[in-house]
């Protein structure tokens, strides 16, 4: 049986190499015809929407699915390179049938990837997707003269998306508050100090300068230590770093330490049950997530649901229970209210507004949370399948009595290789490391192919 297309996050590998134009054109028309179907264009001619980042690859990919939507007789508007949830809110603003990401996100630059949006902006259900799969490249009638689809360019979509964002913040700092913000020379460039700047904050905007070859190049949030000593240089408050979609962002205090996406999720947290917008109390998180995360919420008051790792799963947790923030450690954080995705310009507003509010530096903010010391080890060629082993759930029973309340065992199969990770918190880095690598030679001996 041949692998899924469609990942967590859509199609997504080395750009004319697994995401070829054969295959983009060919979604986009399978796509068309699983949502005509549906009934998802009944009763008036369907529009598209189509974004994409700043990968040279992106240019190809773009004509790719025009043409497979256009000839499959879906209108089009272009979006230009825009970030992942500037795409995903065009769609709803603008009443679209269908949206398309171009974006590999925080990947290297020669991957790209292909992602749609339901009506809304939201993501497609994976009944959907399979459907697309399976009628690819079926045979089909063609819609000939008038019924083709038009291509139009959507010349405001940046500005329209910067005043969305601006329209969410209720606390101006003006000049009084200075931000570095790298933006990974990726489809935040441009829209990123734009909206930042709209909300009235100095913005010293760094890695904004996209040539299709150098987006997440050593810069953005995969590579913080830029933006660490930008904020140094510069003596701003804070900064923020995106990646190539800028669908996630991380933080940097005014002396250059990260506040990770726990942080950032505990800051708002405390800000939306201060305002009576964190429904029920409960903020949505991975299982990755800092223990010290987790029992900072509880003493505040706040429930933590977990979920599996990757943001379609607290995506499914919040729309489930209603719930208004979730997020993950690696700052992929949704604020349902204002998106229907992660958002890392969104994020940076939101905590530029709490610290306008508050009038309270972002290091005291982050403060809230304890990070215990994390170690991750990767055990490789083991069966992954066999992680219900009974020596190794009582290797991992001793481990948690041990730790007690102060530190926790995770242990995770690779979704992708044969391999099995073991991370373990603790009250100390030096407990965490060595029970990790305890329970990592248990995984080895126990799990052997």
């Amino acid at each position: 049986m041949s692998a899924r297309l469609f990942g967590t996050d859509g199609v997504r590998g080395l750009a004319n190499g697994q995401v070829t134009a054969e295959l983009a054109l060919d979604l986009s028309v399978s796509a068309a015809h699983v949502l005509a179907e549906r009934g998802t264009f009944a009763g008036h001619r369907p529009v598209a929407v189509v974004g994409r980042d700043t990968r040279i690859s992106g240019q190809f990919l773009e004509a790719a699915v025009v043409a497979g939507l256009a000839s499959a007789g879906v209108d089009v508007l272009l979006l230009g390179e825009l970030p992942t949830p500037g795409v995903a809110w065009l769609t709803g603003s603008l009443g679209a049938d269908l949206g398309v990401v171009l974006s590999a996100s925080h990947n290297p630059m020669p991957d790209n990837g292909i992602k749609f949006l339901a009506r809304g902006g939201v993501k497609l259900d994976d009944a959907i997707e399979e459907a697309i799969e399976q009628r690819l490249r079926e045979p089909w009638d063609r819609p000939t003269g008038g019924a083709v689809g038009r291509v139009w360019v959507h010349e405001t979509a940046v500005e329209e998306y910067a005043a969305h964002l601006v329209s969410t913040v209720d606390h101006r700092p003006g000049s009084a508050l200075r931000v570095v913000l790298d933006c990974a020379h990726g489809a935040a460039s441009v829209v990123g100090p734009m909206a930042l700047r709209g909300a009235g904050v100095e913005v010293v905007s760094i890695d904004d300068h996209p040539d299709g070859l150098n987006i997440n190049d050593h810069c953005g949030s995969t590579h913080l230590e830029v933006l660490q000593k930008a904020v140094v240089e510069h003596e701003a408050d804070l900064g923020f770093a995106l990646d190539g979609d800028a669908d996630r962002c991380l933080a940097v205090d005014a002396s250059g330490e990260v506040v990770d996406g726990d942080q950032l999720m505990a800051i708002l947290a405390l800000a939306m049950r201060e305002h009576g917008e964190l429904h029920d109390d409960t903020v949505v998180a991975t299982v990755m997530s800092n223990l010290g995360f987790v029992l900072a919420m509880r003493d505040a008051g706040i429930s933590v649901r977990q979920t599996r790792v990757g943001d379609r799963y607290v995506l499914e947790a919040m729309s489930s229970g209603g719930y208004t923030l979730g997020g993950e450690q690696s700052g992929h954080i949704i604020l349902s209210s204002h998106a229907t995705t992660g958002d890392g310009l969104l994020t940076a507003l939101q905590v530029i507004d709490r610290v306008a509010e508050t009038g309270r530096p972002l290091a005291e903010l982050a403060s809230v949370v304890r990070r215990l010391p994390q170690v991750l080890v990767n055990v490789p060629e083991v069966d992954k399948a066999r992680t219900d082993d009974e020596a190794l759930a009582a290797a991992v029973a001793q481990a948690e009595s041990e730790l007690g309340d102060t530190g926790r065992v995770l242990l995770r199969p690779s979704g992708t290789e044969p391999l099995v990770r073991v991370m373990v918190e603790a009250a100390t880095a030096e407990q965490a490391d060595e029970v990790a690598r305890r329970l990592a030679g248990v995984v080895q001996e126990r799990l052997a192919l």
